[in-house]
């Protein structure tokens, strides 16, 4: 009896919280102009009275569902989609009425990662800005009238707790609206547009400087071996967030104090102490994921790209556990099966070590349903964000063109390491995505080295043989090992002759420099 007294008391507490006769309210997702996956069972969802029927009409059925509000307000209803078209409207009805317009129906993509995915297509900032705006983009703006292709971009935000909505709006694609937009998600959507003739919806959350771990649940890390460390060393951050943001404080005025009383000149003026991770930073493990993914958890999409590694490549070692942990945890928490997820491959940067770039390479090896855009002819040895975004956008397209949409591409990446057969004094190399065959765009292939039992790798002679590449060097008689791009700058000159370049690679797997770093 005191049981059931205490469960209907803390029903009476809710239910004092949440005002009688509430209107409707639709996360920011559901809105005008939004776009929803085509053919499937789309969520409909948002909150209300409890109790308070729902019901929901979209134009292309006239048949209408209904569902209950549950005791938290929260309500969620499935709807069936038809065929790409549009506009549409949906009918929602409660206790108020809102009416959604030119709604479409087609393909949609989530797009997410760093900087680099968060780029705008304009210019915002002077020179050296890294928002310096994409190669040509006064006339990609000018003539960005996509009306079908649909923008939505996730306001930056973190939490400890996951949250339920995030803030922003769908926008119509046109030169007034794309400037501030994705690049590379821009470059993409337009690809599959001109080539599918469908609606695109292209919903991104990315967010400049961010490690992967900020994009994961924290339950995801603290249940992987070698991730457990990093929540609990955030944990640490917690619990001494004052006293390290003071000792930051205090470092920084006394550097600017130096500076000023001219005790610290020339170069090292201009790097001030380094900003610690703290509480609620953008760095900080599962903030994003609370605050920017989980929010998106019930909108339906087709696959997603993500472009971002720069800031794990310190610990590339744990991005190989680490960035495929993501990708799991994504699939799970959609409920959208093994959706695809295509990814961009570092490009050739002074900061960026090799071991990033085969961490991901190792991903799309080991993880289904995933692609690698190799970049090492769109680096920038000291812009860490190349303006070429055109180039990402592109080759992303490529991949979900190819195998999201069965579309007949003959190839859709550059050669990928395959396997090694040891020849003599030679090593022969195959590759997958030789595409019409390989091509050396110089007079001799570059960036290739060998070695032997010594473990010290020496300038190879590579030469292509068909589908495959012959290395040797006259210093190494019995060779063991080949690496290919093995560097933070690989921009070489081998490609297959469809003009796509190889990604990096080794044949060997000693440790490296980010070896059992965690």
């Amino acid at each position: 009896m005191i049981h059931k007294s205490i469960q209907l008391l803390l029903v009476l507490l809710l239910l004092a919280g949440i005002p009688a006769n509430a209107d409707i309210k639709l996360p920011a997702l559901v809105s005008n102009h939004m776009v929803l996956q085509q053919q499937c069972d789309i969520n409909m969802w948002g909150w209300a009275s409890p109790g308070e029927k729902v019901t929901i009409t979209p134009s292309w059925s006239k048949k209408a569902v209904s569902t209950v509000a549950a005791i938290d307000g929260k309500w969620l209803v499935v709807v069936k989609t038809p065929k790409a078209g549009g506009p549409f409207s949906i009918s929602l009805k409660g206790n108020n009425r809102i009416e959604l317009t030119d709604v479409m129906v087609g393909e949609v993509w989530l797009c997410s990662g760093q900087s680099n995915m968060h780029l705008y297509v304009g210019r915002f900032g002077g020179e050296g800005d890294w928002r310096t705006g994409v190669d040509n983009y006064e006339e990609e703006i000018a003539n960005a009238n996509y009306p079908a292709i649909r923008m939505f971009t996730v306001d930056r935000l973190t939490s400890e707790v996951p949250l339920d909505d995030v803030k922003g709006d769908w926008q119509v694609c046109s030169p007034q609206t794309v400037a501030e937009f994705s690049a590379v998600a821009y470059f993409f959507g337009r690809e599959l547009y001109q080539k599918l003739g469908v609606p695109i919806g292209l919903l991104n959350a990315s967010w400049g400087g961010t490690p992967a771990e900020a994009w994961t649940r924290k339950d995801v890390l603290v249940a992987h071996e070698g991730l457990n460390e990093i929540v609990k060393r955030y944990q640490f951050i917690i619990d001494h967030n004052d006293s390290i943001e003071a000792a930051y404080k205090a470092s920084l005025e006394k550097f600017k104090s130096d500076v000023a009383g001219g005790i610290i000149t020339g170069a090292a003026a201009k790097n001030p102490p380094k900003a610690p991770l703290l509480k609620g930073g953008h760095k900080a493990p599962y903030g994003i994921y609370n605050a920017m993914v989980h929010p998106l958890l019930n909108y339906k999409f087709k696959g997603v790209i993500w472009y971002q590694g720069e800031n794990n490549a310190p610990l590339a070692w744990q991005y190989r556990t680490l960035f495929p942990a993501m990708i799991a945890n994504w699939r799970l928490d959609f409920s959208n099966g093994e959706f695809p997820f295509y990814f961009v491959q570092i490009a050739p940067h002074r900061s960026q070590n090799p071991e990033i770039r085969e961490a991901q390479l190792m991903t799309y090896r080991q993880v289904p349903n995933t692609g690698m855009v190799v970049l090492t002819d769109a680096g920038d040895t000291v812009n860490i964000h190349p303006t070429s975004k055109q180039i990402p956008g592109y080759r992303l397209s490529l991949w979900a063109l190819a195998k999201t949409y069965g579309q007949k591409i003959p190839v859709w990446s550059g050669p990928l390491y395959k396997s090694m057969q040891v020849d003599g004094d030679k090593i022969r190399i195959s590759f997958d995505f030789t595409g019409s065959g390989l091509m050396c765009k110089g007079d001799s292939l570059t960036h290739f080295t060998i070695c032997g039992d010594d473990q010290q790798f020496v300038p190879a002679r590579a030469v292509i043989d068909g589908h495959t590449v012959v290395v040797s060097s006259p210093d190494v008689k019995h060779p063991v090992a080949v690496r290919f791009g093995w560097e933070n700058v690989p921009m070489h000159n081998f490609y297959n002759k469809e003009g796509l370049p190889a990604s990096p690679f080794r044949t060997d797997d000693w440790p490296g420099k980010t070896f059992g770093k965690n």
